[in-house]
């Protein structure tokens, strides 16, 4: 029997590291090739990771909620054979923790730190060690140093090690990353090691009985998964983005009326169309006059890129939060083929089978609330985008036209806009130019 080591993927340009949301076998479990052994999630989707062989587990390489590092050790299989973990001599080697541990050399990048002794095809160079210190004399005695116990940890061990994100993290935290001890690779400091360190911050519970009040309980609920990334998100866009607000009431009883009319007519064969694709149609046709908006900040380099196509994407609620999948080339859909990717990207969302390129690449963000949308929102924007459109519930009101009150359907915008490059006046402008075209829907049609 060996012992075949499974790593973690490189799962697309840019990832560095991923976070474990749901182990799909246990230790002791016989798995088959191409079983999804565990669910990991990037920045944009949930990614299955299959077995390539036959075995039976032997240890899992982290908890739910912990990042991993691509590369990385994911699982560790007990298989038939000499398995993928031997040395030069050939002599299987022994899942021990004594072998993982390692020297980092100051000054030395963690890339370019070597792999654990068991994974070389070469015996290891040999670790000088560090002479003794010498004792202080004392009167007629001769002292001997002591020896080195013999499962001592390198004293050359890096600490405050962690990746990008969570160094953001701890930083907004004020967790000092110099004084944990890391539990991922090279004794990195991860996601979980931070919910470690929360959690010694809360005060012990008071001795004594526990109180008959139902209503004094409490649970401590660790974020993590998609809820962790929905978090670090917004958290991101608040912190880089100057929100400013725009709101203006819209009339779209003739925009219903013609809503209704094209589901009559063509519901049947080519599908039914809500307010949604034609939102889209006249957020497509007001870019035109105002491309400020459909653009994307890099606020590190100073540099505003504008599109020309237009990537639209749509905030999504699912059961594990907040999504957002693009309709990619908007313009050059017409209501039905933009209410036909609406729907078949909410649902690839909401079922958790949407893949990172569905779900990245907008230049310009539509949300709603449907029903429940309220009077007034303030959408946070897409980061790195630069505006967002809100739509509003719609409502049916009196309203004065031509000196007569009569029964209008009226919905609010509420559309959210980055200050740094959009002045107040072009934000104005372009909600305008949507209501312009939304109110007088035959215009829709004219490009």
């Amino acid at each position: 029997m060996g012992i075949h080591v499974i790593k973690m993927p490189d799962l697309g340009e840019g990832i560095a590291e991923v976070e474990v949301v749901e182990w799909r076998v246990k230790p002791g479990d016989t798995v088959r090739e191409d079983q999804v052994l565990a669910d990991v999630m990037t920045d944009k989707a949930t990614v299955e990771i299959p077995s390539p062989v036959n075995g039976t587990v032997v240890a899992l390489g982290g908890e739910i909620g912990e990042s991993l590092a691509v590369g990385a050790e994911l699982i560790r299989l007990e298989v038939a054979g000499a398995g993928n973990q031997t040395n030069r001599s050939g002599k299987q080697a022994a899942p021990a923790a004594a072998e993982t541990a390692g020297t980092t050399l100051p000054g030395t990048p963690v890339s370019t730190v070597c792999e654990r002794a068991d994974e070389l095809d070469e015996e290891p160079a040999p670790v000088a060690k560090a002479a003794p210190a010498r004792p202080a004399p004392a009167p007629a005695v001769q002292s001997v140093p002591a020896a080195a116990p013999k499962n001592a940890v390198p004293a050359a061990r890096a600490r405050g090690l962690a990746a990008p994100a969570v160094r953001q993290r701890a930083l907004e935290l004020g967790i000092a990353l110099e004084f944990l001890d890391g539990s991922g690779p090279e004794g990195r400091v991860t996601h979980a090691d931070l919910d470690a360190q929360l959690l010694r911050r809360v005060k012990p519970a008071p001795s004594g009985p526990k109180p008959s009040d139902p209503t004094d309980g409490e649970r401590t609920i660790a974020v993590t998964g998609m809820r962790r990334k929905i978090a670090q998100k917004m958290q991101e866009a608040k912190r880089r983005i100057p929100h400013f607000t725009y709101v203006e009431e819209i009339d779209v009883t003739e925009l219903e009326a013609l809503r209704a009319q094209l589901n009559q007519r063509w519901g049947n064969e080519r599908g039914r169309i809500t307010l949604l694709p034609l939102l889209m149609r006249a957020i497509v046709l007001g870019l035109k006059q105002f491309p400020q908006a459909n653009a994307r900040f890099n606020d590190e380099s100073g540099v505003v890129t504008q599109y020309d196509a237009v990537h639209i994407g749509v905030a999504t609620q699912t059961a594990a939060g907040l999504m957002v999948p693009v309709v990619r080339n908007a313009h050059k859909h017409d209501l039905w083929s933009s209410a036909s990717e609406v729907a078949r990207l909410a649902e690839a969302a909401r079922g958790g089978k949407a893949v990172r390129d569905e779900l990245s690449g907008s230049t310009i963000t539509i949300t709603s609330l449907g029903a429940l949308g309220g009077i007034v929102t303030t959408p946070v924007i897409n980061h790195p985008e630069v505006a967002i459109i809100g739509v509003n519930k719609m409502v049916e009101r009196p309203m004065i036209r031509d000196g007569a009150v009569v029964a209008r359907k009226m919905m609010n915008l509420s559309s959210s806009f980055d200050h740094r490059v959009i002045d107040g006046m072009v934000a104005a402008q372009f909600v305008q130019t949507i209501r312009a075209f939304l109110e007088a829907p035959a215009t829709l049609f004219i490009d």
